[in-house]
């Protein structure tokens, strides 16, 4: 079953400005800054000992969802197990368990919500 929420994704439209905000004014720390893409970074930060990260980032195309919904990623111990519960209770999957180059990925989306998250082990 799901053990944690990892990551909790907050659309940014300027990168740079987000980041100086979440650490500069509000205290959290940079706990990864990465190029992700010709074009983009991936940015993680949160409080000092805080297991969630918070990811500023925009998926190109996203930018509609600024300032509006975001996501959240869970980890759990066994993402097949996992994914068979959760299809058990109703849940339904945009994406299917599969070998990303970070690890094991699905993704699930509530359609009543609009909303959707990933999780990975």
């Amino acid at each position: 079953m799901i053990t944690k929420a990892s990551t909790v994704g907050i659309y940014a439209s300027d990168q740079d400005r987000a980041l100086d905000f979440y650490v500069n004014v509000l205290g959290l720390e940079k706990r990864l800054d990465e190029p992700m893409g010709p074009e983009a970074r991936w940015i993680e930060v949160a409080p000092a000992d805080a297991e969630t990260r918070l990811v500023l980032f925009t998926p190109s195309g996203l930018e509609d969802r600024i300032g509006t919904r975001g996501n959240m990623v869970f980890e759990c111990d066994d993402i097949q197990v996992t994914y068979e519960e959760l299809r058990g209770r109703g849940v339904e999957f945009t994406e299917e368990p599969s070998e990303q180059p970070w690890g094991m990925w699905a993704q699930f989306s509530r359609i009543k919500t609009a909303t959707s998250s990933g999780f990975q082990a």
